[in-house]
């Protein structure tokens, strides 16, 4: 399968490949004058992390592997403690390089933990979900949870490269797979309305890692991506509208304890934006949105109850500026514009529009 490349602009540019069977690409990624590769993967991925050391040790690295746990329990300032003392044992210099193998939780520890080390050495990314491929591993924001919120403690480095190994996707439990869905239909509400189209032409061959669709449907998300964070690393203006039903999703994971999948989260905040884009008197996508969430899978409303507590969660939302709290909203499909300090009889009429 021939790689396709996507170059992600700005100061730093850098390359996405996807594609089957690109794993040999990965030392093409690199920079020059590396001598040692620190591999950071989740202990559950010898399947993945294997083939990757391999493929380093090949092209003539010095490879030192440091597993971390699976998903968001990687992502705390225990861990990066821990994986700084390994680079420190295994003589990781500012020349050298961190390789990220995972989900989203594990590129952006990697992330976190490179931009950190020595002030900066170059991460290389290889996400192994379909939510890290078109979200979590492109764009350059690494970051940490702490018990007041997610992603808190941060850093932005645009990575040397990313590179998706699309057969990784078939050993996915399906419902992360679908949960992976909300992001890219999120591309399709924000930016690029084919995807939609794509994906409610064959809702169910959308949800297979097999589908025919399925490499252009990540292809035009990481574009969507790469357009957007080559135009705004820092998040100074247009890169907010990615986060496009985040507000509500972040407080959600925090309810959960983040037990529940971020692209579920994600979904529900999706119908809760739109809502929020109705009743302020801006597009009304809300049936379109629970249809086409529903059509694969992914869920659309969350628990009445629960208001008053994520209602608190999402004053720590890092678009908020002083008390005033910013929302992205849809002006029209494709059309993302900025709900800044609505009343709060707004919200919670939004909120009841999607309570179960």
């Amino acid at each position: 399968m021939t790689a396709t490349r996507i170059t992600v602009g700005g100061d730093s540019p850098y390359d996405v490949v996807v594609g089957g069977g690109v794993l040999g690409e990965l030392p093409t990624l690199l920079r020059p004058g590396v001598r040692t590769v620190a591999v950071i993967c989740p202990r559950t991925l010898p399947q993945v992390s294997e083939p990757v050391c391999a493929a380093l040790s090949a092209a003539g690295y010095q490879v030192a592997e440091l597993p971390v746990p699976d998903g968001e329990q990687a992502k705390t300032v225990e861990v990066a403690a821990e994986l700084w003392s390994a680079l420190g044992r295994h003589g990781v210099t500012r020349s050298d390089a961190v390789v990220g193998v995972g989900g989203g939780a594990t590129t952006d520890l990697a992330g976190f933990v490179a931009a950190t080390w020595l002030r900066g050495v170059q991460v290389v990314l290889v996400p192994t979900t379909l939510l890290a491929m078109v979200d979590a591993a492109v764009g350059g924001k690494n970051g940490i949870d702490t018990p007041e919120g997610k992603n808190l403690v941060g850093t932005f480095l645009p990575p040397a490269g990313v590179l998706c190994e699309l057969s990784t996707l078939a050993g996915l439990p399906k419902a992360d797979y679908v949960a992976g869905l909300a992001e890219i239909i999120k591309g399709g509400f924000i930016a690029d309305p084919e995807i939609l189209a794509l994906v409610e032409a064959d809702p169910e061959a959308a949800t297979r890692p097999d589908g025919p669709h399925t490499r252009e449907l990540i292809e035009r998300k990481v574009r969507v991506k790469a357009d957007v964070v080559g135009a705004d690393l820092r998040e100074a203006g247009l890169r907010e509208i990615l986060n496009y039903g985040h507000t509500l999703a972040h407080a959600i994971e925090r309810e959960e304890h983040y037990g529940i999948r971020h692209g579920e989260a994600v979904a529900i905040g999706m119908v809760y934006a739109a809502e929020l884009s109705r009743l302020s008197g801006r597009a009304d996508l809300v049936e379109r949105t629970r249809a086409i969430l529903t059509a694969v899978g992914l869920p659309v409303s969350y628990r009445a109850d629960a208001w008053p507590r994520l209602r608190e969660h999402m004053r720590l939302d890092k678009k908020n500026r002083g008390a005033k709290q910013r929302f992205v909203v849809l002006d029209g499909l494709a059309r993302p514009g900025r709900l800044e300090g609505p009343a709060e009889e707004l919200l919670e009429a939004a909120y009841k529009e999607i309570s179960a």
